[in-house]
């Protein structure tokens, strides 16, 4: 099963749910009203219960659905989160290091350990999704090489140039064939956070789901010359992009956005499409990059 970010949210509040409405071992979870409370549909809280499931949080009732296993396990990945949280902001300030040059370009992980006082443990996991998202790869040893990335505002604003001449042609494709059940997932996301996660969920994650949906939509013209340099791209922009995040009620309204692209492109309506992807991309670089400099 993918782990999404909405799904690993929801998996979250139900723990937090647990914990917060002291329910006991046995206790049965109820899908509708789960769905009710979050105000997401059903199907990824099916998901995030089945992911509690298969790390021993809940077990599966007599009746169908899901119970409460191990309070205490529930508890345990409170803490877990916790941690998670502390450790998604040593991962923001490595990047931040390393957009503004305060990291050599090749490091090794007794440099990291003291320089970011990290356990061992904590380090790998960092370094691994680090490796995971293309911006550092592993050296001969137990060295590091950071790969190349976006570090200036122009080069910022040309890749959104870049963007502006392939993902509007992408939906004009000949070959483009809709993938309808990844791209309803995209939907279910993006309604998500217009619907509150946006208020919640860390800048990472709501990298992820934006250019996840982006990237959703240009896998579907099947060029790959268009699908390989948008995924590089984004892989280049990473870093810079948490420094240009939008302000959280602007991010909700270009989610707002997500949605009604998504809905023309799954009404088949590609010629609109393209002209409101052009538009959403043309307005989206302009709020992003207003600034004389990345924001220190």
């Amino acid at each position: 099963m993918q782990t999404t970010p909405l799904i690993a949210s929801l998996a979250d509040q139900i723990v937090a749910h647990i914990r917060t409405d002291k329910l006991a071992e046995g206790d049965r979870l109820v899908e509708r009203k789960l769905a009710e409370q979050f105000r997401v549909s059903r199907s990824p809280v099916r998901s995030a219960m089945k992911l509690l499931h298969d790390i021993g949080v809940l077990k599966q009732s007599d009746g169908g659905g899901y119970m409460i296993a191990d309070v205490e396990a529930a508890q345990k990945l409170s803490l877990e989160s916790s941690s998670a949280e502390e450790d998604e902001k040593i991962y923001l300030t490595i990047a931040d290091d390393r957009l503004h040059g305060r990291l050599p370009e090749r490091i090794t992980e007794s440099e990291f350990l003291r320089r970011y006082d990290l356990t061992k443990g904590r380090l790998s996991k960092i370094l691994l999704r680090m490796a995971n998202e293309g911006w550092i790869e592993r050296l001969p040893g137990n060295g590091w090489a950071f790969l190349p990335v976006l570090t200036s505002l122009q080069a910022y604003e040309d890749s959104y140039r870049f963007r502006l001449l392939i993902e509007p042609a992408a939906l004009l494709e000949p070959t483009f064939k809709l993938n309808r059940p990844t791209l309803l997932r995209c939907r279910e996301e993006q309604q998500w956070l217009v619907d509150g996660g946006i208020w919640t969920v860390s800048d990472a994650k709501l990298f992820e789901l934006n250019s996840g949906m982006h990237e959703a939509i240009i896998e579907c013209c099947q060029n790959s010359f268009f699908i390989e340099s948008l995924k590089r791209l984004d892989r280049l922009r990473r870093l810079i992009d948490y420094r240009q995040m939008l302000d959280r009620q602007s991010a909700r309204g270009r989610s707002r956005e997500h949605l009604q692209l998504l809905d023309l492109i799954l009404a088949g309506k590609n010629q609109e499409a393209s002209r409101f992807m052009a538009q959403h991309l043309e307005d989206l670089s302009r709020l992003k990059t207003v600034a004389r400099e990345v924001r220190g």
